[in-house]
Parts: structure tokens; C-alpha cells; sequence
């Protein structure tokens, strides 16, 4: 089973986990650092729903660590409470298990305080007190038919090579998806999951709103192989909600989430006097139109994803932030790069 985690993170050195533990010592806060409310990582119910996710995701932890790249040791200490997981960890556990980040640190998928909580419909179906391998099978062929699909396109993929892909029987498949379609919108889904257990995982670092916005931004590039594959998996969507009402309503569930994220970052921009009191509603639409189409275009070759940084940093230094050089990674434009 392909899983999309970076298996070429770098390990975290030993002093940083020194420190790490050092300053775990004393701040016993969430390391996502939720914009209304701090959680505590120590609390025993956190450590409870790690080892929770570790039993039903039908995988054993060792196996865990050796997918997502952490020791054994590492990984028991961060499951247990006695080291903070990194942002890349946390959001790798979550996805080899099959829960979202949010109900890790919250006991909830919809927990909104710091980006946007996708509506239920809009995450991957879960079945509770179904058998660890038959959960565990299904979870592996939506992540290979997300492969698949974002690779070679949906009319290019037949059923069989996901059963391949997922070492399983085509008469599998057809007992977990009713068809092809089906299994599309559920990696569909699984891409809405990606995407919002990253947001938590990353942004919940950075505590300077401007700074959340700009990270935002550098997390949507299609340039590293998962947000690349999300994007891929987005775009197919788009084009077939041009002409499917059933694409358009899948489609329609899961981009309100992306809407209502830039939109709460904005807002907190404005409530930390940080950018100009614009209008939201048309702040919202300026910037997810920009990112959108520019995102098409780094797709389809026509330009870097740097170019797509630089532009869309651009256009919040220049339309949003009220001081933009004092925004930390402030680009200035005459350093921006053409392509």
C-alpha cells in the first residue's frame, strides 16, 4: 500500500528533541494552537485517542512508525504524551491511520477553531465497528484509486488496476463502490481530508495571523507530490461538475470548506489590525480566484509554482496587508522571479 507521506522527511536531531521535550515541560499546549482555545497535549484523552487510532486502523505500531519515518521509540513517546509530534508527523500518523487530525486533539472531525471543519459529507466515510481488515481494505483502495486517479486521470483508470494497485480482488472493489464513479468521490473526499488535517497541522505553528494567511498560500502550491495529487483530483472534479449534477454537488460540499478557510484567515487579519478592513466577501473571492486559476496553470506547465508564490504573495502585500514588510517571508516584488 502506497500511503502519501513524505518518507524523505528528514529525522529530527537529537538536540531539537531535547528541546522539544525541554519546552514540552513547560507548555503543555496543543502544538496547533487553536485561534479561541488552548488544548492541552498531556491531557490523557489525547494520548487515549492516538493509541485508539493505532487499534482500529488494523496496523501495527511498529509498521506505523516504519511508514511515516519515525523509530518505535519516538513514535510510543509522542503516542504516550512524552514528546510533542512535529507538524509533518502528526499529519503523517493521521493519514496512514485513517482519522483526521482534528480527532486526534479534539475527539471531533468538525472542530473549526483554527481552519475551517469540513462538513461530515464532505470526509471520507468511516464505519464504526466494522472489522479492523475489511475497514483496513477499503482505506487502501480509496488511497490507491487517489493515486491512480491524480496520476493518469479518471477515464484512464479501470477498477481492475486499482484491485492491482490494492493487492485486492476486482470483485472487492465492487463490494466496498458500487462503481466507478463512486470510488472517485470518495478520493475526492479523501483529498478534503489531506488537505484539512495539513491546515491543522501547520498552521496551528505559526500564531501571527498574516503569517497563517502567507503560510496558507505556500501550503496550496501544487509543487510537492501530495498537494500536487490533491490538485490533480480537484481539477477532474471541476470539470466534471461543468456538465454532471452529481459532480457539481460533490464538488460543491467539499469547496465550501476551501471558501470559509480563507475567509476566517482574513478575518483574522482584520480583528488583529493587521490588513485593511476590506470587504470580505469580495477579499475571499479575489484570492481563491487567484490561487484557483494560477494553480490550473502551474498544473499545466505554463507556469512555476515559485510564480504562482510570488504572484499570489503579491497581491496580499499589495491588496490585504497593511504592512507588508514587516510580514515575516515578505517577498519584495522587485526579487520576485519571472518564468
Amino acid at each position: 500500500m502506497v500511503d502519501p507521506v513524505d518518507t524523505q522527511r528528514q529525522d529530527d536531531a537529537a538536540t531539537a528533541d531535547d528541546a522539544a521535550t525541554a519546552d514540552d515541560a513547560q507548555q503543555l499546549t496543543s502544538p496547533q494552537a487553536p485561534r479561541k482555545s488552548g488544548r492541552a497535549i498531556r491531557d490523557p484523552e489525547i494520548s487515549e485517542r492516538f493509541r485508539q487510532a493505532v487499534r482500529s486502523s488494523g496496523i501495527a505500531q511498529r509498521e506505523i512508525g516504519r511508514t511515516i519515518g519515525m523509530d518505535e521509540s519516538k513514535l510510543s513517546k509522542s503516542i504516550n504524551g512524552q514528546r510533542r509530534f512535529q507538524s509533518d508527523e502528526l499529519f503523517d500518523f493521521a493519514t496512514v491511520t485513517g482519522v483526521t487530525v482534528s480527532w486526534l486533539l479534539t475527539g471531533t472531525d468538525s472542530d473549526d477553531q483554527l481552519t475551517a471543519a469540513p462538513a461530515r459529507t464532505a470526509l471520507p466515510a468511516r464505519a464504526p465497528g466494522v472489522p479492523h481488515e475489511r475497514e483496513k481494505s477499503r482505506r487502501r483502495l480509496v488511497v490507491e484509486a487517489w493515486n491512480l486517479f491524480s496520476q493518469h486521470g479518471y477515464e484512464h483508470v479501470r477498477m481492475a488496476d486499482i484491485a492491482r494497485a490494492a493487492e485486492v480482488s476486482p470483485p472487492a472493489v465492487h463490494y466496498h463502490f458500487a462503481s466507478k464513479w463512486d470510488l472517485f468521490a470518495e478520493a475526492m473526499r479523501y483529498s478534503v481530508k489531506l488537505a484539512y488535517d495539513r491546515q491543522l497541522s501547520e498552521l496551528g505553528e505559526i500564531h501571527d495571523p498574516a503569517s497563517r494567511l502567507r503560510a496558507l498560500v505556500q501550503m496550496q502550491l501544487p509543487e510537492q507530490p501530495v498537494p500536487r495529487r490533491e490538485w490533480s483530483i480537484w481539477v477532474q472534479m471541476w470539470a466534471a461538475a461543468v456538465t454532471s449534477e452529481d459532480a457539481r454537488a460533490e464538488h460543491e460540499n467539499s469547496y465550501s470548506r476551501w471558501e470559509r478557510t480563507v475567509r476566517d484567515l482574513i478575518r483574522d487579519c482584520i480583528d488583529a489590525g493587521l490588513c485593511r478592513p476590506v470587504d470580505l466577501d469580495d477579499a475571499v473571492l479575489h484570492l481563491t480566484g487567484l490561487i484557483d486559476g494560477l494553480g490550473i496553470r502551474v498544473l499545466s506547465g505554463l507556469l512555476t509554482p515559485q510564480r504562482m508564490r510570488d504572484t499570489v504573495l503579491g497581491w496580499i502585500d499589495s491588496h490585504l496587508l497593511l504592512n507588508p514588510t514587516d510580514s515575516p517571508n515578505h517577498t519584495d516584488p522587485s526579487e520576485r522571479t519571472v518564468s
